[in-house]
């Protein structure tokens, strides 16, 4: 490897495979056919890249299943753990990748019926250096997007490889029109603008969290983190911020409090997100006249309705 992929190696041979107690999960999934795939309750890995054009791959260690193939880090989830903790857990068992650094933006699912493997997609928020943390790695690198194609890869991570390649580089971003939102359903919002947007803050704040199905944005059917910025004008301008506790690398609702007239604070949004290459962006307001400007730059729009039936309640 060339000395630019920043490869790290462990010192001296790898050790041989691991013994001792294991998880429950950690034992073969056989089909109805007979085939066996590693992770009882499924498995889970991290396709991780740094910004910069380079994604964060292993060389598996040759004891290993498919033992010598380039793929992510990544393994058994353990009984009762969500992919994504595990794909977190896995690189940072393996490869030191730190918990806090990723921000999260998609998942991609492959299901075989009895068995599933979840690829987390993220990016770095700031450096780092992997580091070969266990027994199953005889190097990890970060490799050129363009050369990974060329390695020996990992069945499955080849067979993905195309698809999740594709997606790498989207990162959906929603504005959000709070005035026209709060305004489609007649809840008595008029009598407390600030306590109605609060409230839609909150509730954006937990979808933020959870994330939303590709679908709803045209994007491949999987779990998507968009980034998301809420604009309130006027009195709504005193909603409070809301914290909703998850894990690292969620996307924070940004709160933009239009000084003056909010629908040009909502162009201004998506204009801002479109030129930093967010896609798709999407407007959500019924505002007609709003709604021709922010396609005008480059936006998508859905109506209030489109929101409210994402929003947690």
């Amino acid at each position: 490897m060339d000395d630019e992929r920043r490869t790290a190696t462990p010192a001296g041979p790898p050790p041989g495979p691991p013994t001792g107690p294991r998880d429950p999960g950690d034992a073969w999934a056989i089909g109805p056919d007979g085939t066996k795939a590693w992770g009882r309750f499924g498995a889970a890995g991290l396709l991780v890249d740094d910004g910069d054009g380079r994604v964060l791959l292993q060389h598996r260690v040759e004891w290993s299943h498919h033992g010598g193939t380039w793929g992510i880090p990544g393994g058994a989830r353990h009984q009762h753990e969500d992919p994504v903790t595990a794909a977190l857990r896995e690189s940072a068992e393996e490869a030191g990748v730190p918990e806090d650094g990723i921000d999260l933006r998609h998942t991609a699912v492959l299901d075989l019926g009895f068995w599933t493997y979840t690829t987390v997609v993220g990016r770095a928020s700031r450096p780092f250096q992997p580091v070969v943390a266990d027994r199953e790695s005889l190097a990890l690198a970060w490799v050129p997007v363009a050369e990974v194609q060329d390695l020996p890869l990992h069945p499955g991570f080849g067979a993905s490889w195309p698809a999740l390649r594709a997606t790498l580089d989207r990162t959906p971003h929603v504005v959000v029109d709070a005035a026209n939102v709060v305004g489609s359903v007649p809840d008595g919002w008029w009598a407390d603008r600030a306590g109605a947007a609060s409230r839609l803050v909150a509730r954006v704040s937990a979808l933020a969290a959870s994330g939303v199905d590709g679908g709803a944005l045209d994007l491949p059917p999987a779990r998507w983190w968009p980034r998301w910025t809420v604009v309130l004008e006027g009195e709504a301008r005193g909603a409070s911020p809301t914290d909703v506790d998850g894990r690292p690398g969620l996307p924070t609702v940004v709160i933009h409090r239009a000084p003056a007239a909010g629908d040009d604070a909502i162009v201004t949004a998506a204009e801002a997100a479109v030129v930093a290459g967010d896609g798709p962006v999407v407007v959500v307001t019924a505002d007609r006249g709003l709604r021709e400007r922010v396609t005008a730059v480059g936006a998508d729009v859905r109506g209030p309705s489109w929101l409210r039936e994402l929003l947690p309640a």
